[in-house]
């Protein structure tokens, strides 16, 4: 497949269709650690909603706002993103996507000294906003890195690093922000004693973030330093109105529908663990401890994709991703039919069948884009939305049944149209 657009030099020729891929080793290393910072940051959430929860004594789906906010930026960013990177370039549209995730890394602070909630929800939307542009960039930059009749392959090795920080960061950060909550209720208070008490208790947020806002602009400064690394790179005009015309195309429209119903349906589970294994007749745990335990959902995904950045050199992606997705239904029902240790790491297993479903899909979708890369990435993470309207959806399933077994029939039915599609798509562009 070619998700590369055309370089003039410091390409090789790869395959009959005479695409084109850059050796940089650099480069690799660099667009890997992009992919490691954008899945740390995005995972967060899922330690973040419990502690609003708590602060701002929130029903399900009011908590579920978080995950709404932050994904809602891929539908409102996602095409200027594209846009943005076909006019500037690769490398600046990364710096500048690091500086705007930067920007919403600060707004933690007004956040928290006005003790608001819908000022916590702006600075998601920020910080999501540059993670859209940062992604924009680094889905089909790691593809163009390298041959590309290995894209699927190499897509899924970097999703890894991805992994690995959505593993690491909610470890720390469930033991920095939910360690911190204190024995009172915010339930128990009101007036000026409930603004101190959610002042006081973000304010463990705020220093996350503000450490996170620091890393960013030194990794921005270095991504700058690579800016020139790509002279010849040049873009497709958009034949259609932002490139939804690629939409048209049966192969990438269902690609697209399985990227919302995917990213739906991993954080909706992702969002849900802490209140799932706190529940008595599942593991009965602690908030900080339940929060720890995010990272084996996520550090599931992570082992996956190392295994699977292998696998699909030798196994068709579509059949692999057909298999992952069934699994993904049998985890479900085990954990929602069982209890105890048996139930709660069912449902934690789902990260394993979780890993290679993002970086196959888009490759699958994106096979022989080609110069409209950008268009198809871009018009990808609009797909990405999904995170924000089926985690919603969850919540209110849960808040109309009083049962979150129940509300996890929605990403149960995500994983069965997935598995349809990697069927469909099991044999490579003609």
């Amino acid at each position: 497949m070619a998700l590369a657009p055309d370089l003039a030099a410091g390409t090789h020729p790869d395959g009959p269709d005479g695409a084109a891929h850059i050796d940089a080793p650099q480069l690799q290393v660099f667009v890997i650690g992009l992919f490691f910072i954008f899945g740390g940051i995005t995972s967060l959430n899922d330690v973040i909603i419990p502690k609003l929860k708590e602060l701002f004594t929130l029903n399900y789906t009011q908590a579920m706002l978080v995950q709404f906010c932050f994904f809602t930026a891929y539908a409102v960013i996602g095409i200027p993103g594209a846009r943005l990177v076909k006019r500037i370039g690769y490398m600046r549209g990364a710096v500048v996507g690091l500086l705007t995730m930067m920007a919403g890394c600060l707004l933690f602070i007004p956040a928290s000294q006005s003790a608001t909630y819908g000022v916590f929800l702006l600075a998601l939307f920020v910080l999501a906003s540059g993670v859209v542009v940062v992604q924009v960039v680094a889905n089909p930059l790691i593809s163009l890195l390298g041959p590309a009749r290995t894209a699927s392959s190499r897509l899924t090795f970097a999703q890894g690093f991805n992994s690995l920080g959505t593993t690491l960061f909610p470890w720390f950060g469930a033991a920095l922000i939910l360690g911190s909550l204190a024995k009172v209720s915010a339930a128990d208070l009101t007036g000026p004693a409930l603004d101190a008490y959610r002042t006081a208790e973000s304010g463990a947020i705020v220093k996350g973030y503000i450490g996170l806002a620091v890393a960013l602009a030194v990794v921005a400064a270095v991504v700058w330093s690579f800016r020139n690394r790509l002279p010849a790179e040049k873009h497709a005009e958009s034949a259609g109105l932002a490139g939804l015309d690629l939409l048209k195309r049966p192969r990438f429209g269902f690609g697209a529908l399985c990227i919302f119903l995917y990213v739906g349906a991993e954080v909706s589970i992702g969002s849900l663990i802490v209140n799932y294994l706190r529940q008595a007749h599942v593991m009965g745990l602690e908030e900080a401890a339940a929060g720890k335990l995010i990272s084996v959902y996520w550090g599931g995904a992570m082992i996956g994709r190392f295994i699977g950045s292998a696998v699909l050199r030798k196994v068709s992606p579509g059949k692999a991703l057909a298999c992952n997705a069934i699994l993904a239904i049998a985890l479900i029902a085990l954990s929602t039919h069982t209890n105890g240790l048996l139930s709660g790491y069912s449902l934690l297993a789902i990260g394993l069948m979780n890993s290679i479903m993002f970086p196959t899909i888009f490759s699958l979708a994106c096979e022989k884009l080609g110069s409209r890369a950008a268009d198809g990435s871009g018009i990808i993470n609009v797909a990405i939305f999904g995170g924000a309207v089926l985690p919603l959806l969850t919540g209110g399933v849960a808040d109309v049944t009083h049962s979150l077994a129940l509300a996890l029939v929605i990403p149960a039915v995500c994983y069965a149209v997935i598995a349809s599609y990697g069927w469909y798509a099991r044999r490579p562009v003609a």
